[in-house]
């Protein structure tokens, strides 16, 4: 969308032409990567009898589109959801699109309050693990331009029965991420990830944590875009590691109640505080994609 730019803008306009293709090259190429390492999980799975009766999953892809000229913009995305064996059900979205933000929403975005256009792009993913014993996930990171531009993303683990050794190797992946570009980064975007994914009117954190952090731009573009790259890979690679560690363990009917309550936790987060739903859903977006990160079943005491 080049021409739908804003006019001012921090770099020449074919170096952000080339920077998000870049980008945007990039969230999908993560994508296909994650969905090709999760169907080998579903293949390679052997353990509880109740999910051996079941197809190995695989994904299936559903495009979406915003139509050019009106309003909301253009763009679209592809939306990935597999159900399996393993994962219940997982979704990695990509999408790029590109519009104006509404008035009640430029003033919580960098640059908009100059001028509302906007073009985002990033992968998305969530997944929901039938085994209680298999921690839920969350994974994002995107790159959103207006007359500023940054990246921000970031991912978390939610167990529903926690444990040290997954914990500590779950952010020991993020703190190497970090650590490769900038030592501050962990301490400050782990703490920013406690802050963010905790509910307040269940005075409890929705998980173990990991890392958060938004509205990243340092003046070095390829150096924040790489960061941004090392984030993926350290999820994929490490919540790949944890989901194969206890994919094969047994579990008992009051381990999938404890579950679905946890899961009632992830709900009540994503529609109440969640940005990205929010963006999502003030942008136009598509709803169904927005809402993918919903659990297929979840309960309340």
């Amino acid at each position: 969308m080049p021409e739908k730019m804003p006019e001012k803008m921090p770099e020449k306009m074919s170096d952000i032409e080339t920077q998000q293709k870049t980008a945007r090259a990039w969230f999908e190429s993560l994508r296909d990567d994650i969905c090709s390492a999760f169907e080998a999980i579903e293949d390679d799975v052997t353990g509880a009898d109740e999910i051996m009766t079941l197809e190995p999953g695989r994904f299936e892809r559903k495009s979406w589109d915003r139509p050019e000229g009106q309003e909301k913009g253009g763009g679209g995305g592809i939306m990935s959801v597999m159900r399996g064996r393993v994962f219940e059900k997982v979704g990695v979205n990509v999408s790029t699109v590109h519009g104006e933000f509404s008035e009640q929403f430029r003033a919580s975005m960098p640059g908009a309050e100059e001028d509302p256009r906007f073009w985002a792009s990033g992968v998305s993913l969530v997944a929901h693990p039938r085994s209680p014993r298999v921690p839920i996930a969350h994974m994002n990171t995107r790159m959103i331009v207006t007359t500023k531009q940054w990246f921000g993303g970031g991912g978390d683990l939610t167990p529903v029965f926690p444990l040290d050794q997954d914990t500590a190797d779950f952010h020991g992946a993020f703190k190497a991420a970090c650590d490769g570009h900038d030592e501050s980064y962990y301490p400050k975007y782990k703490e920013w990830c406690d802050e963010y994914f905790f509910l307040p009117h269940r005075d409890e954190a929705r998980g173990v944590g990991g890392i958060f952090y938004d509205n990243l731009n340092t003046g070095d573009w390829q150096a924040d875009f790489a960061f941004t790259q090392d984030v993926g890979k350290a999820f994929k690679n490490i919540y790949n590691e944890l989901v194969r560690r206890h994919m094969n363990e047994s579990w008992t009917e009051k381990d999938k109640a404890a579950q679905l309550i946890k899961r009632g936790r992830y709900v009540e987060f994503n529609l109440i505080h969640d940005r990205g739903t929010k963006f999502g859903l003030m942008t136009g977006g598509n709803t169904e994609a927005i809402l993918m990160s919903l659990p297929p079943m979840a309960a309340w005491e």
